[in-house]
C-alpha cells in the first residue's frame, strides 16, 4: 500500500465519481495527490477525506477549457513539487439525448474540448517533466463509447474515439523516455454522469476503475498495458 510514496499524481475531474475514487486510491498508496476540477467545494471534500485517512493532497481549481490555466497549473506544480509522476486525465462531459443533427455547435465544442482537447493540453504541459525524469504514467479515462456506436451520443463517442487514437499515438512517442501511456475504457459506471434514474447496482463502480489505475501505475517496468476495457459483470 506504500508503492507510490514520493510520487506526485495529478487527477483531473477529481471532485467526484471516478476521479474521486482514483484520488483516494492513489493517496492510500502513498502518492501526493494533486486534485483538479472547477468545483472548489468538491475538491475540498476530497482533500479532507484523503487527509483524514492519513494521505497527502492539494486542491488546484483549474478550468481545463482554458489553455492558460493549464499552463499556469503546470508552472505551479513544477515550482512546488519539481515533478509529475502520474497524470490521470479523467475529467469528462457528455450529452446522450439527441442525434447529431440536433446537437448545438456549442454542445459539440464543449464535449470535444473537455474530453479531447484538455487531455492534449495537460499532456503537453506535463510530459516534459516526465521526459526530464525518464519515467511516468499517463492514463486517459476513455469509454467503451470510443469503440462502439452510441445512439444520441455521437459527440461523446467521437471525443472518446479521438482520445483512444491520441493515447495510442502518444504512447509510441513517449515510450522511449520510460513513460507509459494507457487508456481505461469503462462501460456504464455508477456515477451521476450521463443517464440516470435507474438502479446502478449492476454498473461498474468507481472503485473498480480506481483499482485498474492502481494496477497500471504499479505494473512491471519491462512492459505496459496500452488499454483496459471494462464491462459490468452483469447486464441491467
Amino acid at each position: 500500500m506504500a508503492a507510490l510514496i514520493g510520487q506526485i499524481a495529478i487527477i483531473t475531474g477529481a471532485g467526484r465519481g471516478i476521479g474521486r475514487a482514483i484520488s483516494l486510491r492513489l493517496a492510500s498508496m502513498g502518492a501526493t495527490v494533486l486534485l483538479t476540477a472547477r468545483n472548489v467545494s468538491h475538491l475540498s471534500e476530497v482533500k479532507t477525506e484523503i487527509e483524514s485517512a492519513g494521505g497527502s493532497a492539494t486542491a488546484f481549481p483549474v478550468d481545463l477549457l482554458q489553455e492558460d490555466a493549464i499552463a499556469a497549473f503546470a508552472v505551479s506544480v513544477k515550482e512546488q513539487y519539481g515533478r509529475c509522476d502520474i497524470l490521470v486525465n479523467n475529467a469528462g462531459v457528455g450529452s446522450f439525448n439527441q442525434p447529431l443533427h440536433e446537437t448545438a455547435p456549442d454542445t459539440w465544442s464543449t464535449i470535444i474540448d473537455t474530453n479531447l482537447r484538455a487531455p492534449y493540453l495537460t499532456i503537453r504541459a506535463f510530459a516534459p517533466m516526465m521526459i526530464a525524469a525518464g519515467s511516468g504514467h499517463i492514463i486517459n479515462i476513455s469509454s467503451l463509447a470510443g469503440h462502439n456506436p452510441l445512439k444520441n451520443g455521437a459527440a461523446y463517442s467521437a471525443s472518446k474515439w479521438g482520445l483512444n487514437g491520441m493515447t495510442y499515438s502518444v504512447a509510441e512517442e513517449l515510450r522511449d523516455y520510460g513513460i507509459r501511456v494507457s487508456a481505461v475504457a469503462p462501460g456504464s459506471v455508477n456515477t451521476d454522469f450521463g443517464r440516470s434514474g435507474r438502479d446502478g447496482s449492476w454498473k461498474i463502480q468507481p472503485d473498480d476503475v480506481a483499482n485498474i489505475v492502481a494496477m497500471l501505475v504499479t505494473q512491471s517496468p519491462k512492459s505496459f498495458v496500452s488499454e483496459v476495457l471494462v464491462r459490468p459483470a452483469r447486464k441491467a
